[in-house]
C-alpha cells in the first residue's frame, strides 16, 4: 500500500519496541511512533488519531485489553492489533470482542506484523498462525475443557503458574496487589476442583499449551 499510515506502537519492553521499529522502518509507508504505558499510549492515540495501533497486553499501568475500548472511544477509526505473549483463545476472543482487529503473538515470524497491518487496513480480520490454531481447535474442545469458568484474568494467573511464577512475581506481572493474585490462586482451585497449590501448579504446567 501507498498511503502513509501512521502507527502506534504501545509496549513497555525496549528491545520489543525496537523490534517493531527496525521492521517498520523497511516500509517507506509506514510512520512509527511508541509509547512504553497506557498512559502515554492513550495520549497519543488521542492526539495523533493513528490508524493503527499495535497493543501488548500486559502493560506496568493497565491491561492492554481492557485499554481497547478507551483507545477507539478517543479514536473511533484506529485498526487495533493486539500484539501479545499469550495465545490463548480465550485472549483472542476477549480482543475481538473488545474491538480489536488483529491478533498476533511475539511468537509468530517478525513480518507476521507487517502483513497483520495490511490486512486490517483492507478491511479484514487477521489473526496469527498460532492463535488462528488456538482459536479453532477451542471452539472443538470448549464444552468440555476443565478451563472453560476462567476469566482471562485467571487464565493469565493460571499461565504464569505453568511457568513457574511465584504469587508475588505473578502480582508483579501483572501489576496487582499480592492478596488479589493469592485470591485469584484461591478463585482457580475453587472453580477446578483443585484442593493443594502444589497440584494446581502441576495442573497449569500440563495446561500451559493451552492458556
Amino acid at each position: 500500500m501507498d498511503k502513509q499510515v501512521k502507527v502506534l506502537v504501545i509496549e513497555d519492553h525496549p528491545i520489543v519496541r525496537d523490534g517493531c521499529m527496525r521492521i517498520f522502518a523497511q516500509r517507506t509507508d509506514i510512520d512509527a511512533i511508541e509509547a512504553s504505558s497506557a498512559e502515554t499510549g492513550s495520549a497519543l492515540n488521542r492526539s495523533l488519531a493513528p490508524e493503527i495501533v499495535v497493543l501488548d497486553v500486559n502493560l506496568p499501568d493497565a491491561n492492554g485489553l481492557d485499554l481497547i475500548s478507551s483507545l477507539l472511544a478517543d479514536n473511533p477509526a484506529a485498526k487495533i492489533i493486539v500484539f501479545s505473549m499469550y495465545e490463548a483463545a480465550s485472549f483472542v476472543t476477549h480482543a475481538l470482542e473488545k474491538g480489536a482487529r488483529g491478533y498476533i503473538t511475539k511468537n509468530d515470524d517478525p513480518m507476521t506484523i507487517l502483513s497483520a497491518i495490511d490486512k486490517v487496513r483492507a478491511g479484514t480480520v487477521y489473526l496469527g498462525q498460532a492463535v488462528a490454531q488456538n482459536l479453532a481447535l477451542f471452539n472443538l474442545e470448549a464444552a468440555n475443557s476443565p478451563l472453560r469458568d476462567l476469566s482471562d484474568r485467571e487464565r493469565q494467573v493460571l499461565g504464569l503458574l505453568g511457568d513457574g511464577k511465584s504469587l508475588t512475581e505473578i502480582s508483579s506481572d501483572l501489576t496487582i496487589g499480592y492478596k488479589t493474585a493469592a485470591n485469584l490462586v484461591s478463585a482457580i482451585k475453587q472453580k477446578l476442583s483443585i484442593p493443594t497449590s502444589s497440584a494446581l501448579i502441576k495442573f497449569a504446567v500440563e495446561q500451559r499449551a493451552k492458556l
